[in-house]
């Protein structure tokens, strides 16, 4: 682990044990570099990522100003498992439900959709839970050539483990869109809608780092649950 990381580490563990406190600054950047015996750019790579992931929020001429975490932070630049999210955000009481698992024919949609002729893939949905309350539904279509040998656990577990771990896949890159939908009564049943009549809808199409698409996935969350967050930089020569 390099210098920065750790850094960054022990400021999002700071964070949020609630050590420091939200709508707070964190020390300076000097404060800091004396604080953790490093460089500006050690320094500045940390905080990079801190708010790359939704921790602070970088204001010009004030400082890190630290975000509110009682929602939890969805990157919607690269490519996060649920698994990986949970355990970002040290969320402790998550559940993953497999509510449908089968091998089915592609159909005409799902063909288009993955870009493929004919062929079965693997249809998941997945009910997530956080702190007792399903907030999420997953829907993943997988191509079957592929990603061989799925089973039911893997689901229950992590998908993106089998394929990288066990099948020995590089997962590369997804394109992605985002959306708000009414709530349909079948999702209303799923989750624990309260008051909210629609979600937020996360439709993603992922690659191999061969550029080969092997998965389309429909996630649907909970308004009140997430802030989709990221990072965006200024390209000063595109606005000459």
């Amino acid at each position: 682990m390099t210098k920065y990381q750790e850094i960054y580490n022990i400021l999002r563990s700071k964070i949020v044990n609630k050590k420091i406190k939200a709508n707070t600054y964190l020390p300076s950047e000097m404060e800091l570099r004396k604080e953790f015996n490093a460089s500006r750019d050690t320094i500045r790579k940390a905080l990079n990522l801190l708010a790359s992931n939704g921790y602070i929020h970088k204001e010009k001429g004030k400082g890190s100003l630290v975000l509110d975490l009682t929602t939890i932070n969805f990157p919607v630049s690269g490519i996060t498992s649920y698994k990986e999210l949970v355990d970002l955000h040290l969320v402790n009481k998550s559940k993953t439900f497999v509510h449908e698992f089968n091998l089915i024919p592609a159909n005409e949609e799902i063909q288009s959709l993955l870009n493929v002729t004919g062929g079965n893939v693997y249809k998941t949905v997945r009910v997530r839970t956080i702190d007792g309350e399903r907030i999420i539904i997953d829907t993943d279509y997988l191509r079957s050539d592929i990603i061989k040998g799925l089973e039911i656990k893997h689901a229950q577990n992590s998908l993106y483990e089998y394929i990288e771990d066990e099948l020995g896949l590089t997962i590369s890159f997804a394109r992605k869109e985002i959306t708000v939908i009414p709530a349909t009564d079948e999702e209303k049943e799923l989750l624990d809608m309260k008051d909210y009549g629609l979600l937020v809808c996360v439709r993603s199409w992922t690659y191999l780092e061969d550029a080969t698409l092997f998965q389309y996935t429909v996630s649907k969350h909970r308004p009140d649950k997430f802030r989709f967050v990221d990072f965006a930089r200024c390209d000063k020569a595109q606005k000459m």
